[in-house]
C-alpha cells in the first residue's frame, strides 16, 4: 500500500508541475490562445453596454420565457420560491434592519443582470438562452419591479442607459486607504477592553411563524349581493387579464385551493372565507373585521394587495391599469360561489 500511496502522491506532484506556465513553456507544451478562442470565452458585459449583443425582447415575451423557465426558482412574478432569490420587490428597504435586495432595489447596474442570465441561467443549463430571450426576461424582471408599463420592448440601446432606482447607491472601494491601516497594526492581545458588553442583537423579520389565530375558522360567508351584468368585451378582456393570476388562483367549475384560495364568488363575498385555505393573519383579521370583496374593494387591492393590506401573502405587485382592473373583476364576477 505504502507503493501504491507513494506512486499516487508523486503522480499528482508531476501533474501540478506540468501545469505551470513557466514549466510548460520550458518544456515546449501548450501555445498561446488565439484571437478566435479568447474571443469565444469572452462573454462580459461592460456597465455601459459595451459586449451587449443585438437583440431585443418586450414584457410579454418575456413573462412566458421567464415563466417557462425561471418560475420554478424564483416564481412567477419573480418572487422566490422559498431560499431562491426574489428578484422583485423591496424598494425602499434598503435602510430596514432586513432588506430586500432585488434587481429593482439595490442592484446598480442592468447590465449585471443580463449577463448574469446570459452566462449562468437557467440553473442547470446556463447559455441555453438566446440573447433575445435575455432581453426579453430582463425586461419581464423590469416590470415586476414596476420600472416598466407591460409595453415596454428591451434592446442594446436602451439597456446600456436604462437606470436603476440603486444606481446612486454605491461608493468607490477605499478600504486599502481606509481600513488597511487600521488592521495593519500590531493587534492587542491582552486587556484590550476595561468591559465586555452586548450592544446590538441580530434579527431577522420574516421567519416569525403565524399566531394560532391562523388556523382559527373563517367566519361564514354571507350571500353575495347581485352583480349588474357586464360588457362581454369587458369579461373577455378581463380573462386574459387574469392570466397574470392563474398560476396561483383558480376560477371555474371543480376549481380547488392552490397557493391562493380559489376565486369562485369573490366578488361580495366577505374576506377569508375560503373554507380550507389557510390565510395570512392580515387577511384573516380583515375578514373577522368585517371587509367584503365589494367591487370598490377588489378595485383598490388589486392595484397595491401590499398597500391596502400590509403583511398579507399575496406577493403580487398589483394591476396598476384601471381597465385592467375593472376587466378581471367583471370576469371574476361571471363565477358563482
Amino acid at each position: 500500500m505504502s507503493k501504491f500511496r507513494d506512486l499516487v502522491i508523486g503522480t499528482a506532484i508531476a501533474s501540478s508541475l506540468l501545469v505551470t506556465p513557466a514549466l510548460a513553456e520550458k518544456l515546449g507544451l501548450g501555445r498561446p490562445a488565439l484571437p478566435e478562442e479568447v474571443a469565444a470565452w469572452d462573454h462580459d458585459v461592460r456597465p455601459d453596454g459595451l459586449g451587449l449583443p443585438e437583440g431585443s425582447g418586450d414584457v410579454l415575451t418575456g413573462e412566458e420565457v421567464f415563466s417557462e423557465k425561471c418560475a420554478v426558482c424564483h416564481g412567477e412574478f419573480a418572487e422566490g420560491v422559498d431560499n431562491w432569490p426574489k428578484l422583485a420587490g423591496g424598494i425602499g428597504t434598503l435602510d430596514h434592519d432586513d432588506p430586500l435586495k432585488t434587481v429593482g432595489s439595490y442592484w446598480p447596474h442592468l447590465t449585471t443582470a443580463w449577463d448574469y442570465i446570459h452566462r449562468s441561467m437557467p440553473f442547470g443549463n446556463a447559455q441555453s438562452l438566446t440573447p433575445d430571450e435575455v432581453y426579453a426576461i430582463v425586461a419581464y424582471i423590469l416590470y415586476s419591479n414596476d420600472l416598466v408599463d407591460e409595453d415596454f420592448v428591451l434592446t442594446r440601446e436602451n439597456l446600456a442607459t436604462f437606470e436603476l432606482p440603486n444606481a446612486g447607491g454605491f461608493f468607490v472601494d477605499d478600504r486599502d486607504t481606509v481600513e488597511l491601516p487600521k488592521f495593519s497594526v500590531e493587534p492587542c492581545m491582552t486587556n484590550c477592553k476595561e468591559t465586555v458588553e452586548i450592544t446590538m442583537r441580530a434579527a431577522v423579520l420574516d421567519v416569525t411563524p403565524f399566531d394560532a389565530t391562523d388556523d382559527a375558522a373563517a367566519p361564514a360567508a354571507e350571500p353575495a349581493p347581485a352583480v349588474a351584468a357586464a360588457d362581454p368585451e369587458l369579461i373577455a378582456a378581463g380573462k386574459k387579464v387574469f392570466k397574470k393570476c392563474a398560476s396561483c388562483h383558480k376560477v371555474g367549475e371543480g376549481a380547488k385551493n392552490g397557493t391562493g384560495p380559489l376565486l369562485n364568488g369573490i366578488v361580495g363575498r366577505a374576506t377569508a372565507s375560503v373554507k380550507g385555505f389557510k390565510y395570512s393573519k392580515a387577511m384573516a383579521d380583515a375578514g373577522a373585521g368585517g371587509l367584503v370583496w365589494t367591487e370598490e374593494a377588489l378595485a383598490a387591492y388589486l392595484a397595491d394587495p401590499k398597500g391596502y393590506l400590509p403583511k398579507n401573502k399575496m406577493s403580487f405587485a398589483g394591476l396598476k391599469k384601471d381597465e385592467e382592473r375593472k376587466a378581471v373583476i367583471a370576469y371574476l364576477a361571471t363565477f358563482g360561489g
